[in-house]
């Protein structure tokens, strides 16, 4: 069996996925699951900067430390290096199918497609907003590792 690995996908890699990479760090360690993690955007704008500071700060206040954390643009050795591609919204989504070399192996799905009732919906992107907008991302991030998780744990 392959280990598992999981990229999450947002636009730029400053907000929604550093916040869905850390959750799942969180829900993975919980249960002992031995899987690779990372995070990547499509676009190139920060490539190399740290984490939004409110994103930064979210995940202080709930126990991880996201300040290393350094963004970086999808690649497309990805695409066979991961097992699962999560994208945070359907437009990110449809750029990674885009993307996609014809060798790419990873399963490509929206976080939010795992968790019950929320199938097809997009992790709302906080970053033209105020900081709540932080907390709500952090807790559909939570949620959909939830449900990463228990799909994972079903696959092996």
């Amino acid at each position: 069996m392959t280990r598992p690995a999981v990229l999450f996908v947002c636009l730029g890699n400053i907000c929604r996925s550093p916040l869905a990479e850390a959750a799942f760090r969180l829900e993975a360690e919980h249960r002992s699951l031995d899987v690779e993690i990372d995070s990547a955007g499509t676009g190139d704008w920060h490539v190399g900067g740290p984490p939004d500071r409110r994103a930064q700060a979210v995940a202080r206040r709930n126990g991880v430390d996201i300040g290393h954390y350094r963004a970086r643009q999808v690649r497309p050795e990805d695409f066979r290096r991961f097992t699962h591609i999560v994208a945070l919204d359907r437009d990110n989504l449809a750029a990674l199918k885009a993307l996609r070399p014809r060798d790419g192996t990873a399963e490509l799905l929206l976080l939010l497609d795992v968790v019950e009732g929320r199938r097809g919906e997009a992790v709302t992107d906080p970053y033209f907003g105020d900081d709540t907008g932080f907390d709500a991302t952090w807790a559909d991030a939570v949620a959909g590792a939830r449900g990463l998780a228990d799909l994972i744990e079903g696959e092996t």
